[in-house]
């Protein structure tokens, strides 16, 4: 029965109560089997998680909470800001926690659990990404999830988000930011009142953004260049651009998020420049 135990538990994410088991033909014999055989470890009495259960869940089940927040959001392959600390959610009432490493949330989430539900789901964890992160860092997120198709624009508009920020980012999230960097370049460039077009198509391949009729921005992620050939693409399509009459910026992870002034004189000197504007010949 344990390798059907760990089976179980594999497909329902790695980690799971100790009752959810037993209705599922468990019981408390072939837990401990599987715990003594060290297949399967018990993280607090009654939660109980698998060898490949991602590390955020289970430092949640190890004090009866769920991941949610920036944490579950990268276990479900969406961008996410860099957070040294595990996002957790515990029940309100929960006291003598040991949150040594964590940030505990407390809020009621739109979607109803019951304190045995071991996974946190998207409308959940994009709740608590609102009301934790900074407006562009939880913005990018959420586009991630429309990018992504994890979730639609539509379903966002119709939950009802008990969060003001929440609210406002259903409204206005779109599904054009290829990355959160660019949805942060595209929040930077509005904040200083420049327009721009996401995920524009020129000679058959995209660009990350389009300033006026002539500035391609195109903006490389942290690990974007992983080979030469990498390399070699992106020089070619530069070209391509320039060729066409386009000024091309490259900016990459570290300018966006963290030299966002450079990303700013530089873009605003090539618009006092007019290389965003269309050449007459």
């Amino acid at each position: 029965m344990t390798p059907d135990l760990i089976a179980w538990l594999t497909g329902r994410g790695g980690v799971a109560h100790t009752s959810s088991a037993a209705d599922a033909g468990f019981g408390p014999r072939a837990i401990a089997a599987a715990v003594a055989a060290s297949e399967v470890e018990r993280v607090r009495r009654s939660w109980i998680v698998a060898p490949d259960c991602p590390s955020s869940r289970k430092r949640a089940a190890s004090v009866g909470g769920r991941s949610t927040c920036v944490s579950a959001a990268h276990d479900m392959g969406l961008w996410t800001p860099r957070s040294e600390d595990v996002h957790v959610w515990v029940p309100a009432t929960a006291s003598r926690l040991d949150g040594t490493g964590m940030r505990l949330h407390r809020a009621t989430a739109p979607v109803p659990l019951i304190r045995t539900d071991a996974l946190e789901p998207l409308i959940n964890v994009l709740f608590h990404v609102a009301r934790c992160l900074p407006p562009v860092d939880a913005l990018a997120v959420w586009e991630s999830a429309l990018r992504s198709k994890k979730v639609d624009a539509d379903t966002l508009a119709a939950v009802v988000w008990r969060s003001t920020r929440a609210s406002r980012f259903a409204r206005v999230a779109t599904f054009l930011s290829d990355s959160g960097l660019e949805t942060h370049f595209r929040e930077m460039m509005r904040a200083i009142g420049v327009s721009l077009r996401q995920q524009v198509w020129i000679d058959g391949h995209p660009v990350d953004a389009v300033i006026g009729e002539r500035l391609a921005i195109q903006i490389d992620g942290f690990a974007f260049h992983s080979s030469p050939a990498d390399r070699r693409r992106d020089i070619r399509q530069d070209a391509r651009l320039l060729l066409r009459g386009y000024t091309v910026l490259r900016f990459d992870y570290v300018q966006i998020l963290f030299e966002p002034d450079y990303v700013i004189d530089t873009v605003r000197l090539a618009m006092a420049q007019g290389r965003h504007l269309a050449v007459a010949r």
